[in-house]
């Protein structure tokens, strides 16, 4: 089945190091992303409910971008990546997303995303 890329934008109002912190470290990524996450050289580990799922980081520039590649995903051209960008006129700093989920999946995915986030934007204290 053919996957639907997905670009889903969030304005937080963050500095772009803290933000990046919480995307990019397992100490971060498990307070909003995963129950748990362990990192052994570029592969992150994430945990949900018990069961573990292993991504490799495949490229980061720090407080702009990390990206990841799902081990177990037979596409090559699947991955997940978060970016900060900040508006250069309001200052505003906003958080990218962008996913791979199955046409028939994807409102779920969004919906996922919109769970996650608000997750992350408690745990920041916005």
């Amino acid at each position: 089945m053919m996957k639907s890329k997905l670009i889903l934008e969030y304005t937080i109002n963050s500095s772009p190091t803290v933000l990046f912190k919480q995307l990019s470290t397992p100490s971060g990524l498990s307070e909003w992303f995963a129950d748990d996450v362990n990192l052994k050289g570029n592969i992150f580990t994430f945990f949900w409910d018990g069961n573990g799922e292993q991504a490799e980081m495949i490229s980061k520039k720090d407080n702009k971008f990390i990206r990841f590649r799902w081990l177990e995903n037979d596409d090559p051209d699947a991955f997940f990546e978060f970016k900060i960008t900040k508006h250069e006129l309001t200052g505003d700093v906003a958080l990218e997303i962008t996913d791979f989920a199955d046409e028939d999946d994807a409102d779920d995915a969004r919906d996922l995303w919109d769970s996650q986030i608000s997750r992350l934007k408690h745990n920041l204290g916005l």
